[in-house]
């Protein structure tokens, strides 16, 4: 079967791989679409310190059930449409048994700490398939991707009460605004992006800001009426919008972090006391992420400019290097099997 393979910095390419064999207790899923992510670009442009080369990126999953084996649940049929949870747990480890297998110590995520699903097919354990034939093939791979976002707002506790500043407008980015504003909170997007913000505003944001070309400050003065924002989303991982992120958070609110900064931060530590802030990492999402997503993708259009473009496995090569050379304008490119 045919394979996307990773090798090196910027070597990207088909190759040939056995077709698996599900053993009891898993499912073959035949792939229709899988999403490159950041991680993914990361990858392949050698950012990615927890990746060992050469491997098959992919776990942003639109599949269908193709076999499944003894032991498997009776809800899971051959033809139906599905998406995968991408995340290992080992059950043991503190997060396993605070109930948050998300952030399991030991977790291997589909593409980054073993082989993903850009190949014809992969074989998973049955209970992490999840199936939906409400829902088409292509949405299908937007699940994952969004569900980072809303697990994001989960962990800020966002209700109607709140206002939320979500920097980035990214595919993350727009998974937590849309989520805030289904909680009710009133959204500020912030991006660099004029084109991704009215997309941000039509997607749930009330308010936009250009960091790039207008003062963030002032404007969330103005808007806020001089409080800050309650909640802080970064969804960028760079140090200027970590510190963007401490600084104009209200007193007492909540920050929360889902981009990896690839350099130290400098942080003025006093307002993590005087404003008595809460700090929280937000990583991967949980079963509930994925169905909050799935029930959102059914009730709503879902527009077409969320895929910055779909390619067949042999222009892999072609749809990274034009994400690298214009990070800024790709929301997910697909690639389809």
């Amino acid at each position: 079967m045919k394979a996307i393979n990773i090798s090196d910095i910027k070597k990207i390419g088909v190759v040939q791989k056995a077709k698996p064999e599900p053993q009891k207790g898993e499912v073959l899923l035949k792939i229709k679409y899988v999403g490159f992510c950041g991680s993914d670009l990361n990858t392949f442009l050698g950012k990615n310190p927890i990746v060992k080369l050469p491997v098959v990126p992919g776990h942003e999953i639109s599949a269908t059930v193709e076999e499944v084996t003894e032991g498997v649940s009776e809800t899971l049929r051959k033809g139906m449409r599905c998406t995968v949870n991408p995340y290992t747990n080992c059950e043991h480890c503190s997060s396993c048994r605070n109930g948050r297998p998300n952030a399991c110590r030991y977790n291997q995520t589909l593409g980054v700490q073993r082989d993903g699903a850009m190949a014809e097919y992969i074989v998973v354990p049955w209970q992490k398939v999840i199936v939906d034939d409400a829902i088409s093939e292509r949405n299908f791979a937007l699940v994952e991707p969004m569900s980072v976002g809303f697990h994001a707002v989960s962990r800020a506790e966002v209700t109607d009460l709140d206002v939320v500043m979500v920097i980035g407008c990214g595919m993350i980015g727009i998974g937590a605004l849309v989520r805030a504003a289904l909680r009710g909170a009133r959204v500020i997007a912030v991006d660099v992006d004029d084109e991704k913000l009215q997309f941000a505003k039509r997607m749930g944001a009330v308010y936009t800001i250009n960091s790039a070309t207008e003062d963030v400050h002032a404007r969330l003065s103005e808007i806020t009426g001089d409080m800050g924002p309650d909640v802080v989303i970064e969804a960028v991982g760079a140090p200027a919008t970590y510190r963007m992120a401490v600084d104009e958070v209200a007193f007492t609110g909540r920050v929360v972090c889902i981009g990896y900064a690839k350099s130290e931060v400098a942080f003025e530590t006093k307002h993590f006391v005087s404003k008595e802030l809460d700090i929280r990492g937000s990583r991967n999402a949980l079963p509930e992420d994925f169905r909050a997503v799935m029930e959102y993708v059914k009730r709503n259009e879902i527009p077409d400019i969320l895929i910055s473009g779909i390619y067949p496995p042999e222009k892999a090569e072609e749809a990274m290097t034009a994400w690298s050379d214009n990070p800024g304008k790709v929301f997910r490119i697909f690639i389809a099997f």
